[in-house]
């Protein structure tokens, strides 16, 4: 069985740790395709003789599997001369038994050459540190909020019950308290001078929920924990200098997401959102293409009229849970009645899990129109009366109700006014 040849001259490179081995299929006017094949290694110099390689026989058409990172310094080296294209390992799995690391340049190389490859999204590289630098900003942000649980579990099994009376625990009366605690082990003290007057709880209660006992071996762990927080909080202020640096370049399309349901209470948010699908919207065809990038939306798993599973994908795995963070803040919030709305309706037929991805994928097609119309966000779409494609048969009392939501007030309703 033959296939239609699409690239004449291309590349397709098995990636590994060490060694990259190359296969290139050169594709004859007679459809007769000749294979030159090479291995070369993954240090810079190797890089750059894989660079040379490939211009030797003037093929600026590479493809190559997401393997773990080391496809980003190959990533890196080529696009300043080629034309790169990264695979999902699932759409290049060869078949199992005869294989070898050679043969799986070949085959990622033919299919390449029928274009059988579906390429992935890739953004331009000052996107991509951007995004390095959010991901560990969020990585840092994961440990803090381990670092505090240890903090609390110290406080907990020496029976000191902060967390009752303080909002925050590591906030400034709480910390002075554990200061006073860990630098004055088992002596009573009153509490009074370290408590803010805006406190809500009374002195008393606070008095109370000091008298524990702290042993040596939870201080000395308590103290480092603390110490460690400090750290931390430390260095998320520094890369987030660095992040607002990069993000210069980027103010209009940030002033146009902070004006989206959820995403003007914190800068931070509108970055992380563009250091994850770009500014550049014209990448997705469509807003449909951006929610199924991001895992947003139902997949198609149907086989002989049965519907297999309806399940969301694993994609987006940094972007889908800052957006239902978003979703989850906004269905409680009186100001985006649209998303509310969007959410209630669903919910009572599917579940929240269902309802609340259902308003990540609105948020979503809302900003892949923002970001390609370079319009603020506006919920007049959502509200306006949408007509129904086939004939609904309701009653007289559905009909008046559904008026009644619409905001409409019949004037037989209407309370007369006082004389």
């Amino acid at each position: 069985m033959a296939f239609k040849i699409f690239r004449k001259n291309c590349c397709g490179l098995d990636v590994h740790k060490t060694w990259i081995y190359a296969c290139i299929g050169i594709t004859d006017p007679n459809g007769r395709t000749e294979y030159k094949q090479a291995r070369f290694s993954s240090f810079t110099k190797g890089l750059q003789e894989l660079a040379d390689w490939l211009a030797k026989y003037d093929c600026t058409d590479v493809c190559m599997e997401s393997s773990g990172k080391f496809w980003i310094p190959v990533f890196n080296i080529l696009e300043k001369t080629c034309w790169v294209t990264l695979a999902h390992p699932k759409y290049t799995k060869p078949q199992k038994g005869n294989k070898t690391d050679r043969k799986d340049a070949k085959w990622i190389c033919d299919l390449y050459m029928c274009d059988m490859v579906k390429p992935s999204f890739i953004p331009p590289p000052d996107i991509r540190q951007l995004r390095d630098l959010m991901r560990y900003r969020m990585k840092l942000t994961n440990m803090v909020t381990s670092e505090k649980n240890r903090a609390l579990n110290c406080l907990t099994v020496s029976n000191l019950k902060l967390d009752d009376v303080f909002s925050d625990v590591f906030g400034k009366s709480s910390r002075s308290i554990i200061h006073y605690i860990l630098e004055h082990p088992g002596e009573t003290f009153d509490v009074a001078p370290f408590i803010d007057r805006r406190c809500k709880h009374p002195v008393e209660e606070v008095q109370a929920a000091v008298d524990g006992a702290i042993s040596h071996e939870q201080a000395v762990k308590l103290r480092e924990c603390l110490q460690h927080l400090d750290e931390l909080e430390t260095h998320k202020t520094n890369i987030e200098k660095e992040i607002l640096r990069l993000a210069q370049q980027y103010p209009h399309q940030l002033e146009l997401l902070q004006t989206v349901p959820g995403f003007s209470g914190n800068v931070m948010t509108a970055i992380a959102l563009i250091s994850e699908i770009g500014a550049d919207m014209s990448v997705f065809p469509s807003a449909k293409h951006l929610v199924s990038w991001a895992g947003c939306c139902p997949r198609n798993d149907q086989s002989s009229k049965k519907v297999k599973s309806t399940r969301i994908s694993r994609a987006g795995v940094y972007l889908k849970p800052l957006l239902v963070q978003v979703a989850n803040a906004v269905i409680k919030s009186d100001k985006y009645p649209e998303c509310k709305e969007r959410y209630r309706k669903i919910k009572a037929r599917r579940g929240h899990k269902k309802a609340i991805v259902a308003v990540c994928r609105m948020l979503l097609t809302a900003i892949w129109n923002i970001l390609s119309k370079l319009e603020p966000y506006s919920a007049a779409g959502y509200l306006d009366d949408k007509l129904t494609e086939h004939s609904v048969v309701i009653t007289k009392s559905q009909g008046l109700e559904l008026l009644r939501k619409r905001g409409y007030i019949f004037k037989d309703e209407v309370d007369p006014a006082p004389a």
